[in-house]
């Protein structure tokens, strides 16, 4: 197996249906110009709360992808 090296990025995907619905708008964004992502960890999870109701999540990602040679 090669050696990799990897560049992170933050993103932020938002959703008013939930949490995995942000993260892969996220990941979904960022795959149009991003190439050889590998791999993501949650850096932050907050909402907007409206008339004491969840409205809306966003979560913070950082996300790992290979350089090319």
């Amino acid at each position: 197996m090669p050696d990799h090296v990897y560049q992170k990025i933050e993103l932020t995907g938002s959703s008013s249906v939930g949490i995995q619905q942000a993260i892969e708008c996220a990941v979904a964004k960022a795959g149009e110009t991003i190439k050889n992502m590998r791999w993501f960890e949650v850096v932050e999870t907050r909402g907007h709360i409206d008339n004491g109701k969840v409205a809306h999540w966003q979560v913070t990602i950082k996300v790992g992808y290979t350089l090319s040679s």
